[in-house]
C-alpha cells in the first residue's frame, strides 16, 4: 500500500513545497514539507534532515540552510535536503493529532485540551514512524534522490521523546538523531524502560541531547514573580529537562558505536529554545567539518 497524494502546494518560505499525504493504513493526512537544494545531488544522494512539528520549524530551517551554506567557510554548513512533517494548518501545531503521533505506545488518555473537543490520546508513535520509514520515504523517492546513509531525524520536546523512542526501537532508520528538551519523564519515565534495550547492532550512531538553560531548577527571570510561579517549579522537579537529558547522554555515550553529546542553550526556555536548537539539528548533520 502507498501513501495517497490528496494536495500540493507551494509553501511561503524560500522554495520549499509541501504535499498533503494519507496515511496508506491509518487514513490520517499529514503534511510533508521539502526543501532541495540548488545543483545536482552528490553520487550517493543528497544527505537530509527530517524534522517533527514540521509546520513550526520548516520557515527557520530553510532560513537557516540558505543564510549559512551560502557561505561555508564562515558557517561550515554544507547543503542538504529538509523534510518537515506536520499536519495540513497554518497554525504552529495541531495539538490533537501532535499528541497521538509524538507519543510512544502504549500511550494513555487525558481530558481535552479545550471544552467541547476530543479526549487527548497518546501512544500513536508507531503509526507516525511507520508513515515516516514506509509512506513518506517512498513518496521521497519520486520527488529526490537521498543518501540512505546519511539522514537525521530532529524533534523538540514530544518531537524529542519520539526521536528517542525511535531511536532505542529502530536504531538503523537514521544515522543522526537530534532530540531538544524532550520529555524524558513523561508518562512515568516509560522510554527508560526502551533504553535499557538499546543495541547499536554494530551501528555508527550520533545522537545530540539539548534544553534551554530555564529548564533546569530555575525559572527564567520573566516567570519568577508570576502567579504561577509555584506551579512552573513544581513541574520543572517533575520533568527534570536537563537532568534526564543529561543522564541519558551518559549512558548512551558509554555504548559502542554511539557519539552523544548534551548541550545546554543559555538564557532559553522549553519554547525560546527552538530556532535555537532548528539551527543545532542542521549542523549536527551536515556540518562540512
Amino acid at each position: 500500500m502507498t501513501a495517497k497524494l490528496m494536495a500540493e502546494g507551494q509553501a511561503n518560505s524560500g522554495g520549499t513545497r509541501w504535499f498533503d499525504l494519507q496515511d496508506s493504513i491509518s487514513g490520517t493526512l499529514r503534511r510533508v514539507f521539502l526543501w532541495l537544494p540548488p545543483g545536482e545531488a552528490p553520487a550517493a544522494g543528497w544527505p537530509s534532515l527530517t524534522m517533527t512539528d514540521g509546520n513550526a520549524v520548516i520557515g527557520t530551517a530553510v532560513d537557516i540552510m540558505r543564510a549559512q551554506a551560502s557561505y561555508p567557510t564562515g558557517s561550515n554548513l554544507g547543503w542538504g535536503v529538509l523534510i518537515a512533517v506536520g499536519y495540513p494548518t497554518e497554525d504552529a501545531y495541531d495539538p490533537l493529532q501532535r499528541s497521538w503521533d509524538l507519543g510512544p505506545p502504549p500511550g494513555a488518555t487525558y481530558p481535552p485540551f479545550w471544552p467541547s473537543t476530543p479526549d487527548v490520546r497518546t501512544g500513536g508513535g508507531g503509526e507516525l514512524a511507520r508513515f515516516i520509514l514506509e509512506d513518506m520515504r517512498e513518496f521521497l523517492a519520486g520527488q529526490v534522490k537521498l543518501d540512505p546513509n546519511h539522514a537525521g531525524l530532529f524533534g523538540h520536546s514530544f518531537g524529542g521523546l519520539f526521536a528517542l523512542w525511535l531511536l532505542f526501537t529502530q536504531p538503523g532508520a537514521f544515522s543522526h538523531w537530534i532530540a531538544a528538551s524532550p520529555s524524558i519523564t513523561w508518562e512515568d519515565s516509560a522510554l527508560l524502560a526502551h533504553l535499557k534495550d538499546f543495541d547499536p547492532a554494530g551501528r555508527q550512531l550520533s545522537v545530540h541531547l539539548s534544553a534551554g538553560e530555564w529548564e533546569g531548577d530555575l525559572l527564567a527571570p520573566f516567570q519568577r514573580e508570576a502567579e504561577d510561579a509555584p506551579q512552573r517549579l513544581a513541574e520543572k522537579a517533575k520533568t527534570r529537562t536537563i537532568a534526564a537529558a543529561q543522564d541519558m547522554v551518559a549512558h548512551l555515550a558509554s555504548l559502542p558505536g554511539v557519539t552523544a553529546r548534551y548541550e545546554t542553550y543559555v538564557n532559553e526556555t522549553h519554547m525560546s529554545v527552538l530556532p535555537v536548537a532548528v539551527n543545532r539539528a542542521l549542523h549536527c548533520v551536515l556540518a562540512l567539518r
